[in-house]
């Protein structure tokens, strides 16, 4: 009769396999397609300062991996205004910038909270006739979904070997 000996060992082997591959291989795969995406995204964004916020972030969660690509950090509140435009819409010195002060005394002064269009001090209210958007967000998955995925299956390739699963742990989250 013939006898199995290790049987433990590949059961083992096997029940350990899911969290190796999180660990060592699905999230650096997931970053990897996040990067193409996110140099897309600051290529075709047209703000220096949203350029320089576009991050980012992968991380696992129960039973998945996820990456996001996202703006953040200093001139992240100009992205949705660039990638979905804005309405037409009044701007008005805001009170609490006033410090008791007229209109056309903080425009006399050149106060700080006084509204300047193109270096020249405008009344109390100008009608800003809205932003036509500039996406940059969704064109970039739109047109790097093929690389990213690329991507991702070149780090999941250079990383399962016959020998088994090769390259350091990867960070549990990172942003």
């Amino acid at each position: 009769m013939a006898t199995i000996k290790g049987r433990a060992d590949v059961a083992r082997f096997f029940q350990q396999l899911p969290a190796e591959l999180g660990r060592k291989v699905l999230l650096g795969a997931a970053r990897a397609a996040a990067n193409i995406v996110a140099a897309e995204a600051r290529q075709r964004s047209i703000s220096s300062e949203v350029t320089d916020a576009i991050k980012v972030a992968a991380r696992r969660e129960e039973g998945r991996v996820v990456a996001k690509v996202q703006v953040k950090g200093p001139g992240a509140y100009i992205a949705p205004w660039l990638e979905y435009g804005t309405d037409p819409h009044f701007i008005t010195v805001d009170e609490s910038q006033r410090r008791g002060m007229s209109v056309g005394k903080i425009n006399r002064s050149h106060a700080e909270g006084s509204l300047v269009i193109n270096g020249q001090f405008v009344g109390n209210t100008v009608h800003h006739p809205g932003a036509r958007p500039n996406p940059f967000l969704r064109p970039a998955l739109d047109a790097k979904e093929a690389e990213a995925i690329a991507a991702a299956q070149t780090y999941i390739n250079a990383r399962i070997t016959r020998e088994g699963i090769t390259g350091p742990d990867e960070p549990e989250d990172t942003e």
